[in-house]
């Protein structure tokens, strides 16, 4: 039987095992323990291995195979949110309000009244956020805080966290308008960890996790990056 990784916080914050010893059941698990310090997690981005746990456990390393991506020019937009991006006098944001994001993203949900985002990664995430990895896009309605997404942006990879709607469309209206972020910022992949029958519809797909560690060789960087405004989403 093969067994995780244990991670201490003592171990060079840039080692992980390979990711090849992940796991297939729970799919993709590599490793447990550590912490969540700044160069953890962005060695560990850098690789592809995301932290993932619930409250109670020790930190969870994952890196899962296959991997769910969104492909910039393979985003679609359906009638109803084109309909959506006219009409509904929405406005987004770039990193104004990170932490009310990451807040609202962590908040109980009706089929899920539970939460990963512990307070530990809503702090880490915020270092990371002032210290210009990770951003935040939020959508706006009449000067109130309709949804939005956050995430790790290293070169040309977006790594996709966390998104809400508290109004029809508006987690959606945050991914189309990072969509059309990408091509002046040079985004080529927008990593979304796990599949869902949500972000399938809106164009994300598997490949596999050996193609996605070529496409990190081929497109990360070390320094951060700012999001700069695009033309507003039509």
């Amino acid at each position: 039987m093969r067994r995780i990784t244990w991670l201490s916080a003592h171990d060079a914050p840039e080692w992980f095992p390979p990711l090849e010893d992940a796991l297939a059941e729970p799919s993709g698990l590599l490793a447990a323990g550590a912490d969540l310090s700044i160069r953890r997690l962005l060695a560990a981005y850098r690789r592809g291995i995301f932290p993932w746990y619930a409250p109670g456990q020790p930190v969870l390393w994952w890196a899962p195979d296959p991997r769910t991506v969104l492909f910039p020019a393979e985003f679609r937009c359906h009638r109803s949110l084109a309909k959506t991006l006219r009409n509904k006098g929405y406005h987004v944001d770039i990193d104004q309000q990170f932490e009310a994001v990451i807040e609202a993203c962590a908040a109980p949900r009706a089929r899920s009244p539970g939460t990963w985002i512990t307070p530990e990664m809503r702090a880490a995430y915020v270092r990371l956020h002032h210290l210009g990895f990770a951003h935040s896009l939020e959508v706006m309605r009449a000067g109130v805080l309709a949804g939005g997404l956050y995430g790790v942006r290293l070169g040309g990879v977006f790594f996709g966290e966390s998104m809400f709607s508290r109004q029809r469309d508006a987690s959606k209206v945050a991914l189309a308008h990072l969509v059309a972020l990408c091509a002046g910022n040079d985004i080529a992949l927008i990593d979304c960890q796990m599949p869902s029958a949500h972000l399938a519809s809106l164009g994300a797909r598997s490949i596999s996790r050996a193609e996605f560690q070529r496409l990190l060789e081929r497109w990360i960087a070390p320094l951060p990056l700012p999001l700069a405004a695009a033309n507003p989403v039509r």
